[in-house]
């Protein structure tokens, strides 16, 4: 007999036999028998434990739902009611008419775990389907072009449901019409699919819900929102679930006041929109690497992966996909693949505008409203990977005068921007070995001060495209720091397009020695990455007498940078005065003396930066008599002194 039948079951088959010859029973071999055996939950004991038994429970009650029942358009499964003002209340209910499974598979549309088609459609109370559907379902009863058959049975579920939720509804009526409402009713305002806002992880947001959910911990109750926004995870774009949580409160609260809420509760709803779409596509076309400039706050991890504000101001690279390849594991954000009403949209869409399919998705204004307001790339002056705030990306500015006012001979610029810009514009010299002696190295050797770093800046400027500097202090001294961190860095230049600079490089240069096995190691791996770079390389060192061999044949460009003379030193000054925020009441006479003092290039920089300072104080003009106080000071130092 079936284990589910509504008697009694029997046992089908003797589950063993008597040998005839012995006189004793014989168990058949595991499994054998083609027969089923029933078991029974026992009452709990003492211990408030249980076990299976044999034993038919006495007080089973025949199974209600049966033929008989399959004949009624709605089955209600009623309970005890905690309500005062009921003495009944459904558990749930079960949708067995067809029309009405047909007029719900249009009211309840995309409503998550709804499935009409279902031969037998159960929905569980607190109903939050109807609740939320609640206009659409009165709406669809007005129709004027329903069967008789649908509008009877529509109306014996809308008097079930009336019963049952018509008080949540008239409660929920009230709290919107005063936009407010209580903990408990909280949910009612959330309907999946509909879109939220919440300044969650950064300024306002919209977030596409997929469902709510009421939960607890020790630290309290809360509604927990699972939604979804638009991200990018460096190749394709897609939609990413964040976790929204709304904790308890008593009494009411405005709606508005919450962390989330519904985009129809907000009072200017279409100017949010348009805001959440304009800067939607600034994220759609921030996909892939750019070179960008960035000023306020941008977001680092600790180690448990928890958000860290930080200060950022300079030049980035926004670039998600390197992110995710370079960074730990908790940073990246898996994306979950389009839903097939976004596809339909992306469709749609595609044909309003006349494009041809590419396989490439192009966002639809709806999924630039739904936008993550971050995205992610790298700080060059920080030398850190971050999450920047997608408004507070701008522009760089150029400074398309640095190269002109590099005090350097002409032909020596000449060469510079030569060998540069053939180098960015896709020189097809080639080793003998493919892919090998590509990139262009340009060492620059002189005293401090003198234009080696400014040079490299400058020609970046001129060329407008990313300078990554490096210092040896930023590869490491371990043999395995350095080829990790150097290859790492080179491919990133490749692919950005950028200018590497290393400053400062005297420990990579020096010559190998039979003692220190460490370092030659150390210059060994260097050499040996750079063999295969292919873009620019500038190098600057103090001490080129004591350079590695190996360098020298691997150097494209030497440049040394004499001392400055008393003509160069005039320049620098005039410069950086052209350059100064404050009016100057400098003389020709007064930059004539000025640049007969024996100052490089950084020391006239900090000279004038510190008496604009004096100046400020004293809110004047940048007069001489604030440089020669800061020049008297200067002297007392010892490295000043004559």
């Amino acid at each position: 007999m079936a284990a589910n039948s509504n008697q009694e079951p029997t046992d089908t088959q003797n589950s063993s036999h008597v040998d005839a010859t012995q006189g004793t029973k014989v168990q058949p071999p595991v499994g054998s028998l083609s027969s089923l055996k029933n078991l029974y939950k026992s009452q709990k004991d003492s211990d408030g434990e249980w076990t299976w038994t044999e034993k038919y429970p006495e007080d089973a009650e025949e199974a209600v739902e049966n033929e008989d029942t399959l004949k009624y358009a709605v089955i209600v499964r009623n309970k005890k009611s905690n309500d005062s003002r009921k003495k009944l209340e459904a558990d749930s209910i079960v949708i067995q008419s067809p029309w009405l499974k047909a007029a719900l598979a249009i009211i309840l549309k995309d409503y998550p775990g709804i499935a009409c088609e279902l031969k037998r459609l159960v929905i569980e109370a607190p109903f939050a389907c109807f609740v939320h559907r609640w206009a659409e379902f009165v709406d669809y009863m007005r129709r004027t072009d329903l069967e008789s058959i649908t509008k009877e049975h529509l109306v014996v579920l809308h008097d079930i449901l009336k019963y049952e939720i018509g008080d949540s509804i008239t409660a929920f009526e009230d709290y919107v019409l005063n936009g407010v409402i209580t903990f408990e009713h909280l949910w009612m305002l959330f309907q999946p699919g509909s879109v939220l806002l919440s300044a969650h992880k950064g300024p306002l947001s919209a977030f596409e819900l997929d469902e709510s959910e009421y939960m607890a911990t020790q630290c309290g109750k809360f509604l927990r929102l699972r939604s979804d926004c638009v991200d990018h995870s460096g190749k394709d774009f897609g939609r990413h679930r964040e976790i929204i949580d709304i904790p308890e409160f008593v009494g009411t609260k405005k709606i508005t006041g919450l962390n989330a809420f519904p985009w129809a509760f907000h009072e200017d709803k279409d100017a949010i929109r348009d805001e959440l779409i304009k800067r939607g596509q600034i994220f759609e076309k921030l996909a892939g690497h750019h070179y960008k400039s960035y000023n306020g706050t941008a977001i680092t991890w600790d180690r448990d992966g928890n958000d860290i504000p930080i200060q950022v101001s300079g030049r980035i690279v926004v670039d998600i996909d390197s992110f995710n390849r370079f960074t730990p594991h908790y940073n990246k954000r898996y994306l979950s693949e389009w839903k097939p009403k976004d596809l339909a949209q992306f469709l749609i869409d595609r044909e309003m505008r006349g494009d041809t399919e590419d396989g490439k998705v192009t966002l639809t204004p709806y999924h630039h409203m739904l936008a993550r307001s971050r995205t992610r790339g790298y700080s060059l002056k920080l030398k850190k990977w971050l999450d920047f705030y997608v408004d507070q990306v701008g522009e760089v500015t150029w400074n398309t005068d640095a190269f002109d006012k590099l005090v350097l001979p002409e032909d020596q610029k000449e060469l510079i921007l030569a060998f540069s810009e053939s180098q960015l514009g896709g020189s097809t010299f080639d080793d003998v070995i493919s892919g090998k002696g590509k990139g262009v190295i340009c060492l620059l050797s002189g005293p401090p001060g003198v234009g080696k770093t400014l040079t490299a800046e400058a020609v970046a400027e001129n060329l407008k495209v990313p300078l990554h500097t490096l210092s040896s202090g930023d590869l490491g001294s371990d043999s395995w720091d350095v080829e990790h961190g150097l290859s790492r860095i080179l491919e990133l230049v490749a692919r950005w397009n950028a200018i590497l600079l290393l400053d400062e490089c005297d420990v990579f240069l020096e010559a190998r020695s039979k003692h220190d096995l460490e370092r030659n190691k150390v210059v060994s791996i260097f050499l040996r990455t750079l063999e295969y770079y292919e873009g620019i390389l500038f190098m600057t060192t103090n001490r080129v007498d004591n350079m590695d061999a190996a360098f020298q044949s691997r150097i494209h460009v030497s440049m040394e940078y004499p001392d400055l003379t008393q003509e160069s030193r005039r320049k620098i000054w005039k410069n950086f005065i052209a350059t100064a925020a404050l009016k100057s009441e400098l003389s020709e006479e007064d930059l004539d003396q000025l640049s007969q003092l024996d100052l490089n290039g950084r020391q006239i920089k900090n000279l004038l930066k510190t008496s604009q300072l004096l100046a400020v104080r004293k809110k004047s003009e940048l007069k001489r008599e604030f440089i020669d106080t800061v020049l008297s000071i200067e002297k007392r130092r010892p490295d000043m002194a004559e």
